[in-house]
């Protein structure tokens, strides 16, 4: 455990991703604005914002998947990066297994162990067609954590799941960055839940109105804003397992010790 710990400390100032005045223009329309961030090893970074925010355009570019317009992003090199997308649509005429889909990807010597780590090893002979959606999502996840990455992006991972397998879900993610070591970067409008379950918060509107701690962000005008008053109160009592107390700016408080339990 010491070890493990130890490990951590030592990654986590490497930057996986730097973003500098990152804009993106698409049809003469402004998506983002002047984006600049930084993604450090081991962390879970959670874009929140509303509808049309450019969420789910940030995580492309991020990705590579879209070039930015002006700006720059830099990548540590040979970066290796997990994705599970926003909609993954499976025909129901499409006859594949859940075992077949793991190995098709890329380094499937894996899939076995990524199905078990996500609790879907007793699906591998089923249809990919046959799975609820949160089965289907953690398939995704699992297929993404087979190229053993450096860096996961997910987007809206949870969409259309119930707040019980929600909760179960994020709480593979974090798992997942624990026994890999990964960054994590999610995109989600489960406010709470994603509150309880991120290192930091960005809060896009296709600007970064603010970012933070979550603590931080739930204070913040901006955020406020955005969201309302309601979920500002909802989430100032964040609350998270950790053998140490954070102050409102999210520095840890010295000499202290909590249990904490998600309100």
């Amino acid at each position: 455990m010491r070890s493990t710990r130890a490990a951590y400390s030592l990654s986590a100032d490497i930057s996986l991703i730097d973003l500098h005045n990152v804009s993106l223009w698409i049809d003469n329309r402004s998506i983002l604005s002047n984006i600049q961030f930084s993604l450090r090893a081991n962390e879970i970074m959670t874009i929140i914002g509303p509808n049309g925010a450019g969420k789910s355009s940030l995580a492309r570019v991020v990705l590579g998947l879209l070039k930015p317009t002006s700006g720059q992003i830099k990548r540590k090199a040979g970066l290796r990066i997990g994705y599970v997308p926003q909609n993954f649509h499976v025909d129901s005429t499409f006859p594949v297994t859940v075992k077949r889909f793991m190995q098709l990807a890329e380094n499937s010597v894996n899939w076995q162990q990524s199905l078990q780590q996500t609790n879907m090893d007793a699906f591998a002979d089923q249809a990919l067609s046959s799975l609820s959606g949160g089965e289907l999502q953690r398939v995704l996840l699992a297929r993404a954590l087979q190229l053993k990455p450096q860096l996961l992006v997910l987007d809206e991972p949870a969409q259309g799941i119930d707040i019980s397998g929600q909760t179960e879900f994020y709480q593979l993610i974090r798992e997942a960055r624990d026994q890999i070591h990964c960054s994590v970067l999610l995109i989600s409008h489960d406010l709470h839940l994603v509150m309880a379950a991120t290192d930091q918060v960005l809060c896009l509107n296709q600007h970064i109105c603010c970012a933070g701690h979550p603590a931080t962000v739930s204070n913040d005008p901006a955020f406020i804003h955005l969201f309302g008053e309601q979920a500002a109160r909802s989430l100032a009592v964040y609350h998270h397992h950790h053998d140490h107390h954070h102050h409102a700016d999210g520095t840890i408080a010295s000499g202290s010790e909590c249990r904490h339990k998600h309100d």
